[in-house]
């Protein structure tokens, strides 16, 4: 029996920490905008030699962000990406990569200029 209630008390203890936990997409929206969307474009669609990094699993998004900002080079583009990351904190993280895990590029198709 006691054996039980430490385990019930693990498992309600872990459903209420960090890593069950998912991000806010909405918030990740607002980071983006201060943050990334310069290079990759909006909605992380990429541009120019900045890859796409929306519809990426919220695994990869968060591990490459923490590998940026461990200061670890990844690509070509490592030394402009440890730069923006170094700042995250964890939730930010996953606040970014729960919102472009979704995030869907859609042009203007409206624009009468």
């Amino acid at each position: 029996m006691r054996h039980t209630i430490i385990a019930l008390l693990f498992f309600s203890l872990l459903g209420f920490s960090k890593y069950s936990l998912g991000g806010d997409p909405v918030a990740g929206e607002k980071r983006y905008g201060e943050s990334c969307i310069n290079c990759h474009g909006p909605a992380g669609k990429g541009a120019a030699s900045y890859p796409k990094i929306s519809g990426k699993e919220v695994s990869y998004i968060t591990a490459m962000l923490e590998t940026y900002r461990d200061e670890i080079e990844v690509g070509p583009n490592s030394s402009l990406m440890i730069m923006m990351a170094m700042p995250l904190t964890d939730e930010e993280i996953a606040n970014l990569a729960a919102y472009l895990k979704d995030a869907k590029y859609q042009p203007n198709i409206n624009n009468n200029n």
